[in-house]
């Protein structure tokens, strides 16, 4: 099988149906938002949490919370438990079920430019059979982050380095810290792992998310916000 390669934006085909590899955070928000703008038809959520299923990798988002958030974008939530040495396996096994029970085509990733993270995308959807899928790919990063502002995307951070600090956590993105990680020499994006998002709205919300953000942690160098849905 001959697997096709969109990188860049483009029109999907009029069958072109997708999972979004969902982080909770920005960029995989976004992309799901371009994908949706280029007549994509997205079809569920897929979300790789820590072994113990509570909480997702990276950005320690509650399952929850992830799943409120598939609640008001209308679409079924796929969380999937895993080690780290078990993670590629448990992705590509999870990509095949959702290739036979909602019929997708194509996956959806959040990456911008990192072509180890591309060839990796690659390599588990090559072996589900499906397309690769990355709308935001090889924009400019700085671009990117005010694109996704204007569009209307809500985020605050929920877990960011030492070089940042656990002052970072809680505050929403928005022109004011974009200037405040410029003066850090932090990447606007935070593509080099300075910070992650929760997305608590965008246009393809129903409702805002209603998060109440709890104690901060410092776990491996690495701080992380506690957060609850409020009642």
């Amino acid at each position: 099988m001959v697997i096709k390669r969109f990188y860049y934006t483009m029109k999907f085909n009029n069958n072109q149906s997708f999972v979004t590899s969902w982080s909770g955070g920005k960029d995989s928000c976004f992309a799901l938002m371009e994908a949706v703008k280029l007549n994509g038809k997205p079809k569920v959520l897929m979300n790789m949490m820590n072994e113990n299923g509570l909480v997702s990798r990276s950005h320690a988002i509650p399952e929850k919370i992830l799943h409120q958030q598939a609640i008001e974008l209308g679409l079924p939530m796929i969380t999937v438990p895993s080690t780290w040495n078990d993670y590629e396996r448990n992705f590509i096994n999870t990509l095949r079920q959702l290739v036979e029970e909602y019929e997708i085509n194509s996956a959806v990733f959040g990456d911008i430019d990192f072509d180890s993270n591309r060839a990796w995308e690659e390599k588990v959807c090559e072996a589900a059979g499906i397309t690769p899928i990355l709308p935001l790919w090889k924009q400019d990063r700085k671009d990117l982050v005010i694109k996704m502002l204007a569009e209307g995307l809500h985020c605050v951070i929920v877990s960011c380095n030492q070089q940042l600090g656990e002052g970072f956590l809680g505050k929403k993105l928005d022109d004011d810290l974009i200037n405040r990680l410029e003066e850090l020499d932090a990447d606007v994006c935070g593509e080099n792992g300075e910070y992650h998002t929760l997305v608590v709205n965008c246009p393809l919300y129903r409702n805002e998310l209603n998060v109440e953000f709890l104690a901060k942690r410092k776990h491996n160098n690495y701080w992380f916000l506690e957060m609850k849905l409020k009642p």
